[in-house]
């Protein structure tokens, strides 16, 4: 079987159509695995969740994602650039949305390799930032997920802390796996920068240009920072959102192999 991670669709269906084709992808054989951030501003968000959760695909969640399950709980408005209205009013919205919901914030791979949205700090070991994900799905998946929805939203506090209780620590947990980009010595995140990884504010590096507490094998995939197309300089970083709905193109990784393959530029 081959095992494909694919970065951030955006709500680009044809793009992630193209792309299957280019892989030959093969349901019996093939497994996809997506990096999170399946919707939002691209042109068709409801049929790209369709397709995904009909194709039986994993995935990890992203900001949009949560953004959008926010919404659907009645805990934020849906941004009209992120133009997924069509999900909320769609006949199948409560079904796509339990699905959604039911979905991790951290994926261990076949090659044991982790996919998480937005990366891992540098301090966190593999096995804290599974039980960090645990605490977060669980919430998620409980009947009390309104109060974590409730509650998602902020900056603060913007340093991990192992003290770290209640809707704090669930924040803070959810803002490293989701919206993380840069990070200070300290561990302090940077939410502001959203460029590529030049002309950094002073005291901040990309998460993956620490110096890492993880095994140099332990390799980490992830999404979210378009702006770097899919380029990190580390072999232990793995960028897969290659700004598809940009007009870039969508990418994905086979992990038997290591080849990328892409979409056709600029298609959405």
């Amino acid at each position: 079987m081959r095992h494909f991670v694919i970065g951030d669709v955006q709500g680009c269906r044809a793009a992630l159509e193209d792309l299957l084709t280019r892989i030959d992808f093969d349901a019996t054989n093939d497994q996809l695995i997506f990096a999170g951030d399946l919707v939002a501003r691209g042109p068709d968000s409801l049929g790209t969740l369709r397709l995904i959760k009909g194709l039986a695909a994993r995935t990890v969640l992203g900001n949009h994602d949560l953004h959008l399950l926010a919404a659907f709980h009645g805990h934020a408005s849906v941004k009209p650039k992120d133009r997924t209205q069509a999900v909320l009013d769609a006949p199948d919205a409560a079904e796509l949305m339990a699905w959604l919901q039911q979905q991790p914030v951290l994926i261990t791979l076949p090659t044991g390799d982790v996919l998480t949205h937005a990366g891992l700090p540098p301090r966190w070991t593999v096995a804290q930032a599974q039980a960090l994900s645990s605490e977060v799905e669980n919430a998620l998946r409980s009947p009390h997920a309104n109060a974590f929805f409730a509650a998602m939203y902020g900056n603060e506090p913007s340093t991990w802390h192992d003290d770290l209780t209640g809707p704090e620590r669930l924040r803070v947990i959810t803002n490293h796996f989701t919206r993380m980009r840069l990070i200070s010595a300290n561990g302090q995140l940077n939410f502001q920068h959203k460029a590529g990884n030049e002309h950094l504010p002073e005291g901040f590096k990309a998460w993956f240009d620490w110096p890492t507490v993880r095994p140099a094998g332990e390799r980490v995939f992830f999404g979210h920072w378009a702006a770097l197309e899919g380029i990190t300089q580390t072999p232990q970083a793995i960028a897969l959102d290659t700004g598809c709905v940009w007009g870039r193109h969508l990418t994905a990784y086979c992990l038997e192999t290591g080849e990328r393959f892409i979409s056709t530029p600029g298609l959405q």
